[in-house]
C-alpha cells in the first residue's frame, strides 16, 4: 500500500489550486514590509559532513510529483516549480553537479515503484518516512520540519499568550487525525472539540464555534492569510514539533545501496543550512512563516 505524504492532510483537496496561487503569489508583497520568519537550524553549525566524490556519477535524476503544493506544483505558466524543486537544483548546485541533475515528475502512486526500478535516483516529493520504507529505502537528513499550530478566532478575548490562555475554551480538532492525539498528549487541561472535516472545523473557527483549533501548521499558515478566513484569525502560540506524532520531518528517499550519493546530498542540506540558501528558499514559500 503506497505510503502518504508527510502532511497527515495534505493541501490538495484543502483548497483550491487557483486559491492557492492566488495567495502564495499576492503575499510576496505583504512579506516584503515584514520582519523574516526564520527557519530553525536541523544541522549543528559546528558539524562538518564530508563531501564525498562524485565524479563518477554519470547523473542525478530527482522524482518528484505535481500535486503537494507549496512544495512540488505547476505553476501558471506549466512550469516544475515548488519548495522541493528549489531545494534539488540548489542541491545538485553546491555538489557542483548541475550539468548531471535532472528533475522529473510523475505520479505520487508511482514514486515508490520507479525508484525500487532504478526509473530514478532520488525521491523528493514528502513521503512519511515510516519502518517499512526503511527496509527498502535510505532518507536524507530532515531539511524541513512541519510543526503543529493553534489558531485563534481574534474576537475571542484571551487571558495571556501561551497554550494556558486556551485551558478554558473550545478547541476544535480534526477527529481521527495525529493532531488530536498530539492535543490530548501535551495540552490535556485543554477541552477538543472534534470535528469530521479539516473545512467543517475552519468554518468552526470563522464562526466562532470554537475559539481555536489545533493542526497542521502548514495548512493554517496559507489558511490565515487567505480570503476564505475573512481575517478572522491568526496564528497563536507554538510551534510544537513530535518525531512521535509529526514524524521526522521532510526527508529525500533514496536506494540502500546509494550510500555514497545519500552522503553527499546530506553534505550538500548541511551546507545550504549554514550558509543561510535554505533560509532564503523557505521565505520564497512561506512568507507568513510555519514557525
Amino acid at each position: 500500500m503506497m505510503q502518504s505524504k508527510l502532511a497527515s492532510l495534505t493541501l490538495k483537496g484543502f483548497f483550491a489550486f487557483g486559491l492557492f496561487l492566488s495567495v502564495f503569489f499576492s503575499s510576496f508583497a505583504a512579506s516584503a514590509q515584514q520582519a523574516s520568519p526564520s527557519l530553525p537550524l536541523l544541522f549543528d553549525a559546528r558539524e562538518r559532513l564530508a563531501r564525498p566524490d562524485l565524479s563518477s556519477l554519470v547523473r542525478l535524476r530527482f522524482l518528484t510529483s505535481v500535486d503537494f503544493p507549496p512544495f512540488n506544483f505547476t505553476d501558471q505558466n506549466g512550469k516544475l516549480s515548488g519548495f522541493n524543486i528549489d531545494l534539488a537544483r540548489e542541491i545538485c548546485s553546491e555538489l557542483e553537479i548541475s550539468d548531471k541533475c535532472q528533475i522529473q515528475a510523475i505520479p505520487f502512486a508511482d514514486l515508490r515503484d520507479a525508484l525500487a526500478a532504478s526509473q530514478g535516483d532520488a525521491v523528493i516529493a514528502g513521503f512519511a518516512v515510516t519502518p517499512e520504507l526503511r527496509r527498502q529505502f535510505v532518507f536524507s537528513r530532515p531539511y524541513l520540519m512541519l510543526p503543529a499550530r493553534f489558531v485563534r478566532n481574534l474576537a475571542v478575548p484571551l487571558d495571556g499568550k501561551t497554550a494556558a490562555a486556551l485551558s478554558k475554551h473550545p478547541v476544535g480538532v480534526v477527529r481521527g487525525t495525529v493532531h488530536e492525539a498530539m492535543l490530548a498528549a501535551f495540552f490535556p487541561a485543554i477541552k477538543a472539540e472534534p470535528f469530521d472535516t479539516k473545512d467543517a472545523l475552519l468554518a468552526a473557527l470563522r464562526d466562532r464555534k470554537v475559539d481555536a483549533a489545533f493542526a497542521d501548521a502548514l495548512q493554517l499558515s496559507f489558511w490565515v492569510s487567505s480570503p476564505a478566513s475573512v481575517k478572522c484569525c491568526a496564528l497563536f502560540d507554538g510551534p510544537y514539533l513530535s518525531e512521535h506524532f509529526l514524524g521526522e520531518g521532510m526527508t529525500i528517499m533514496l536506494r540502500q545501496k546509494d550510500s555514497v550519493l545519500t552522503s553527499a546530498i546530506d553534505h550538500a542540506l548541511a551546507t545550504l543550512s549554514r550558509n543561510g540558501r535554505l533560509q532564503e528558499i523557505y521565505l520564497r514559500y512561506f512568507p507568513y512563516g510555519l514557525y
